[in-house]
């Protein structure tokens, strides 16, 4: 992982973005051996879509306002989960850091998102009329954009729910933190963080990650929605609030967008 970005896990592929994540109950009948109809056991296990099915559901351009969308760089982020190594019940943790299903998946598919910043007063500056106040503010104002990998996976039967329950558990086991790598090189994660969840899909958790960059604390956003069979993970980095310390999240509008194209 590369140790200035997050490990290989995210960072190094938003700084060159800068630079140029069934339970149902028994009726009486049922408890006495009688399934009945309309039963859990008369209804048609969930199937996964396709990867093509998949791919056509992936939020893309057109579909928000105010980003642009790429692929995901593999040269950046671990193309397999066999690449990645560090503590086996933050795993799904570590999955979503690397725009993966975080689920043992029938199909998945990912993009990148990266929000358009509006040009700035000092953009039409030349950086020698720069005072040194708007250069380290202009600085500061062209990392200040959030890099959302998303990623959707679809499973067969129940998977869905157990990949979700996955994540869940991997949250609260992993709050103490966690090692995370690929390539040889492992990040350490510090401190993992339940947050307020978007409350899209059937059921949804949001968490931040702190993260030990060179001695200094930074924060990454993650969310996994599960909608029916199908689970989308938004993994977003901001390098402008990572070096400033401040606070920010993964992008309403492209969350809304994706739970939009799964309805």
């Amino acid at each position: 992982m590369k140790r200035s970005s997050g490990a290989r896990l995210g960072a190094t592929a938003a700084v060159s973005v800068l630079s140029l994540a069934l339970v149902t109950g028994c009726s009486e009948s049922e408890s006495n051996g009688d399934k009945g109809l309309g039963s859990q056991d008369d209804a048609p296990a969930a199937e996964a879509l396709s990867a093509a099915e998949l791919q056509k559901l992936l939020v893309a351009k057109g579909d928000v306002d105010g980003f642009t969308f790429s692929a995901v760089d593999k040269t950046e982020f671990p193309a397999e989960k066999k690449a990645i190594t560090g503590d086996e019940k933050c795993k799904p943790l570590t999955y979503v850091m690397s725009g993966l299903a975080p689920g043992d998946a029938a199909a998945e598919t990912n993009t990148m998102a990266t929000e358009e910043k509006s040009p700035t007063d000092t953009a039409s500056k030349s950086l020698e009329d720069l005072t040194e106040g708007e250069f380290e503010d202009a600085f500061g104002d062209s990392m200040n954009i959030n890099v959302t990998v998303v990623g959707l996976s679809s499973y067969d039967g129940d998977g869905a729910e157990k990949t979700f329950k996955s994540v869940t558990d991997a949250v609260a086991a992993c709050a103490g933190g966690f090692t995370a790598g690929s390539g040889g090189e492992e990040q350490k994660i510090t401190k993992v963080t339940e947050k307020k969840a978007s409350g899209t899909g059937d059921e949804s958790v949001a968490f931040t990650l702190t993260g030990d960059m060179e001695g200094q604390e930074g924060k990454l956003q993650g969310e996994v929605v599960r909608h029916g069979n199908n689970v989308a993970a938004y993994y977003t980095m901001n390098i402008g609030a990572l070096m400033s310390g401040k606070d920010y999240d993964i992008p309403a509008a492209l969350i809304d967008a994706q739970a939009g194209k799964l309805k």
